[in-house]
């Protein structure tokens, strides 16, 4: 394992020490004789895990009581829809902005139940961005202004975010805990684990208790967040072991000093890489040095074949993951919270000797 370097975008990289934890605990957890996937989700094993998840979490951003901290199924994408059957009632409006691919999917969902006004639209723009704060057209009355805080695929992500009288819902899979954030901005959070908190197979919620209250009453139970506010997350059976590693992750986040220190650590990463990029015409960064994402840096090559033929000597090299989105080609560096600075570091040896062979 020391000799390979995940820059995968997701699933992702999860720390060493987690992973060998959950090794460790696999078949007997905390001499419980079974494992945790095994665990009834209503047992005291179980309920500790869950419990300490939620904590943790709270902690890690500082969410105070007036927010819900849900663990739900089907990820990110199933929050696409169940937000605006919650929350876009009929003769209503929800300012979406467009901001990149995974933008565009929970604006097609939000289509599919009412009526969205795009607030911001600049997933055409090249270099790749997102919208100003201060720059957006927005609803008198809107249900709620909804952002994907970092775009995976393109590698541009808000440095700040904007101000609304609507509640603000923020897509956040893959920049959570990764820098600090004033939770009371918002009204609701989600974020897909696998990315930055733990395996797929769970999404994290941040919802206003309030904001829950007045969500649609004729939805099926299962698609209501009241419902699982009132169930603690356990309305049914949730995904146990994905959830456990969450904990783990969030326990481990809290030993290196918390997001604070996990933000340093994220620019310096971020940084080394970017400035190898600005320093040379061979490389050329894909998003605008403004809205440069910390988590996913994205870069380019002069042709695609040489691009192609890096990601495949890096591959070899033991750096894994580094083709860009099938949707924008290119390459993209995606060094999330337990990505180590070692494996940033080999990486700018790989691009420094590979220019040398080929620029």
């Amino acid at each position: 394992m020391s000799d390979i370097y995940n820059f995968s975008a997701g699933p992702a990289i999860l720390p060493k020490e987690v992973l060998r934890q959950a090794q460790e605990e696999l078949l007997d957890y905390e001499g419980s004789g079974i494992s945790i996937m095994e665990s009834s989700h209503r047992g005291a094993e179980y309920s500790a895990v869950h419990e300490e998840a939620q904590a943790n979490f709270r902690k890690l951003l500082s969410v105070s009581d007036d927010y819900a901290i849900l663990f739900l199924q089907g990820g990110a994408s199933h929050q696409f829809a169940m937000i605006p059957m919650n929350f876009l009632g009929k003769g209503q409006i929800a300012d979406y902005t467009l901001s990149g691919s995974w933008a565009k999917k929970a604006i097609a969902e939000a289509k599919n139940v009412g009526q969205v006004h795009l607030a911001a639209d600049t997933d055409k723009d090249r270099p790749t961005r997102v919208p100003s704060p201060d720059a957006l057209d927005l609803t008198d009355d809107a249900a709620y202004l909804h952002l994907t805080s970092n775009e995976t695929i393109s590698g541009a992500q808000w440095k700040a975010f904007p101000d609304s009288e609507a509640p603000i819902i923020a897509d956040m899979s893959s920049d959570i805990l990764s820098r600090t954030l004033d939770v009371s901005k918002f009204s609701l959070i989600y974020a897909g684990a696998q990315k930055n908190m733990g395996p797929a197979g769970v999404a994290t919620v941040v919802i206003r208790k309030d904001l829950a209250e007045q969500g649609a009453k004729d939805l099926p139970s299962i698609l209501r967040y009241q419902t699982h506010i009132d169930g603690d997350s356990l309305y049914h059976t949730p995904p146990c072991f994905s959830i456990y590693i969450v904990c783990l992750v969030t326990r481990w986040l809290l030993t290196k000093g918390g997001v604070s220190a996990m933000e340093k650590i994220n620019e310096e990463k971020a940084g080394a890489l970017y400035s190898a990029i600005d320093a040379t015409d061979f490389y050329t960064g894909a998003a605008d040095r403004a809205h440069r994402s910390l988590m996913n840096v994205t870069f380019n090559l002069p042709t695609p074949d040489l691009e192609a033929q890096f990601a495949k000597e890096a591959d070899a090299a033991g750096l894994k993951g580094l083709k860009g989105h099938r949707s924008v080609g290119g390459l993209r560096a995606s060094i999330y919270n337990a990505f180590p600075r070692e494996g940033v570091d080999a990486l700018l040896t790989f691009m420094a000797d590979f220019e040398k062979k080929n620029g």
